[in-house]
């Protein structure tokens, strides 16, 4: 017994797609036993059994594994062909298979690898720098999904081939300018690929001139003054406000001072620190005294009355 296949040991496929695992035999003549044919997932760890998927024994097939999308690519594997169909991959179908086919005395096996990679998703291009002329600038691309290995590729759309000032890393996706120009102006191309796929996006890369630094310096002085101006001017009106409320409330103040009435005259009680008026009638006649407990005030008799008379106190006015 011979397995013939001569394919890759190694197979790597997309996740979703179907693959054939290739497992053609020869019999010797002197293999005389009953066919056996056995297809089975081998155990990383030597410890561990390897997991029976499929076989083929007396003319009947007999699936072991609870999996969907097994079965053999031929219809008949006693035809020599006992090769391995397996469809709607997922990284879960990733792992080291074995073909083993017997027939007493004779008995060959043969092992692949099956490996299951996500393709590249549809990456994102951006630019980063002022896109300025005379300064740096870079082009990134990346691409959230895809198994690794991903290498990325920088290209012009035109004909043109990227300047060889540019510098770029296939790992990273950057594309380095360090003294943008024209030169460098247009569309470019990343694509990102790996073994099972390959996407691109594009990115329109320009060429600005830089602005004129001496009217942004003029324009960055004019400004400062003109501020510096307006403030002095709030300033200046500020003051002159400040100082007019002061000199108006001065003048307020000084006219109610000079308009301000004197204080009335406080009546004289009767009796008020010694001094004191008395009435009394004689003969019909009223008398009035005044007294302040040190002289007595003169009095005179007119048309034969006694009248007193009344002198005006600086300090309590004339008696009441």
């Amino acid at each position: 017994m011979q397995v013939t296949s001569t394919g890759p040991r190694t197979v790597q496929k997309a996740e979703g797609e179907s693959v054939t695992l290739g497992c053609s035999y020869t019999p010797n003549p002197l293999d005389t036993g009953e066919l056996d044919i056995e297809w089975s997932v081998v155990s990383p760890d030597t410890t561990q059994k390897d997991q029976m998927l499929i076989s083929y024994t007396g003319g009947t097939k007999y699936l072991h594994a609870l999996a969907e999308g097994l079965s053999f690519a031929a219809g008949d594997p006693s035809t020599g062909d006992a090769s391995l169909s397996i469809a709607l991959l997922s990284p879960a179908h990733t792992a080291t298979y074995q073909c083993k086919v017997k027939k007493s005395p004779g008995v060959d096996t043969r092992k692949m690898s099956l490996v299951v990679m996500a393709k590249p998703s549809v990456p994102e291009c951006w630019v980063e720098g002022g896109e300025l002329v005379g300064e740096a600038a870079s082009l990134h691309c990346r691409s959230a999904k895809g198994s690794t290995p991903l290498k990325y590729t920088w290209r012009r759309e035109s004909a043109a081939p990227i300047p060889a000032a540019a510098t770029q890393d296939s790992a990273t996706g950057e594309l380095k300018i360090s003294n943008h120009s024209l030169s460098f102006a247009g569309i470019y191309v990343c694509e990102v690929n790996n073994a099972v796929g390959a996407e691109r996006c594009r990115i329109h890369l320009k060429a600005n001139k830089p602005p004129n630094r001496a009217g942004v310096i003029v324009g960055t002085v004019v400004g400062s003054l003109l501020l510096i101006v307006i403030l002095l001017i709030f300033i200046g009106v500020l003051y002159w406000k400040l100082s007019n409320r002061n000199r108006y409330e001065k003048e307020v103040s000084n006219e109610i001072r000079e308009d301000s009435a004197p204080p009335d005259s406080r009546p004289v009680s009767r009796r008020s620190g010694g001094r004191h008026v008395a009435y009394s009638p004689v003969d019909g006649t009223e008398v009035s005294s005044f007294s302040d407990g040190r002289s007595q005030t003169p009095s005179s008799v007119v048309h034969g009355h006694t009248v007193t008379r009344v002198e005006y106190d600086s300090k309590y006015g004339y008696a009441v």
